[in-house]
């Protein structure tokens, strides 16, 4: 019977996004902002829909999907993780996350949470499919629990399933309506990337995106979003390298605002472009 309760609650996602069968980033960004999913609330319906959509774009890029579920003090969260071997010499994987929940309802309003993550949520796919035929390690990671103390993370952190080398965590990735320099929208904070400078310099070569390591120019802010309350942090307190990706907070992060209307597609496909040189000049 749970199987197929969980081959039509997939049947369903499917029908009511549209999906083409072989989504952009666009595509996924829509589909996870779509009222259907009822802001991805951590341990609701809508969060149901969304690790189900997922799911399904994992498979539809050739990665067999994996359910790691956790307890949270509402309810069960579930973390959809695939897992590439590029090289089978090495035990050793990079991690690629972004986290799925959102605030889903609250008050009768729905908060999309376009931009804050579907739009990581989407990177995240585009760089699975990009990755998924490489010569590397990588495990992709949909985390859940971020409005709970970061528990995806915490439990993907402290479980042991695998040996990370490092960490790329992306989170709130599609905006430009809040640039460290107002005449330079062309931007990616990258928190934590002062170690990979030159490779992100390198891999940067004619996309001429305005990077920044630090948080508008806060060594607090900085602190604050890098080593406590980005799905990064339990990694980091483990000792794994971490690098976050995001493109700040806008006035509509966390509002009902946070619709497609607020993503810089365009941009957000450059940035995905960026990190994926990078990737591959590790």
């Amino acid at each position: 019977m749970k199987r197929i309760r969980k081959i039509i609650l997939l049947c369903c996602t499917l029908l009511a996004c549209g999906i083409p069968s072989h989504a952009g980033i666009r595509d996924d960004v829509a589909c996870l902002a779509d009222s259907l999913m009822e802001g991805r609330g951590h341990a609701t319906r809508g969060a149901v829909e969304a690790s189900a959509y997922i799911m399904r774009r994992f498979r539809q890029i050739g990665l067999e999907p994996a359910v790691q579920s956790f307890r949270t003090a509402k309810g069960v969260g579930h973390n959809i993780l695939a897992s590439y071997t590029g090289n089978p010499h090495s035990k050793s994987y990079v991690l690629v996350c972004a986290r799925y929940d959102g605030l889903g309802i609250i008050d009768g309003i729905t908060y999309p949470g376009a931009d804050c993550n579907a739009s990581g949520v989407a990177v995240m796919l585009y760089l699975a499919e990009a990755f998924k035929d490489s010569g590397k390690n990588f495990v992709f990671a949909a985390l859940d629990g971020h409005s709970e103390g970061l528990a995806g993370a915490e439990a993907l952190a402290a479980s042991g399933l695998y040996k990370f080398s490092m960490v790329v965590n992306l989170d709130t990735i599609g905006s430009t309506l809040a640039p460290p320099n107002k005449y330079r929208p062309d931007y990616l904070i990258a928190l934590g990337g002062k170690k990979w400078e030159n490779t992100l310099d390198q891999a940067n070569y004619r996309l001429d995106i305005r990077l920044y390591y630090d948080y508008y120019r806060s060594k607090s802010f900085t602190e604050y979003f890098y080593t406590k309350i980005s799905d990064q942090a339990p990694f980091l307190r483990r000792g794994v390298p971490a690098i976050m990706f995001t493109s700040g907070i806008t006035l509509n992060t966390n509002k009902n605002a946070d619709n497609l209307s607020g993503i810089d597609f365009s941009m957000l496909e450059r940035r995905a472009r960026l990190i994926r040189n990078w990737l591959q000049l590790l």
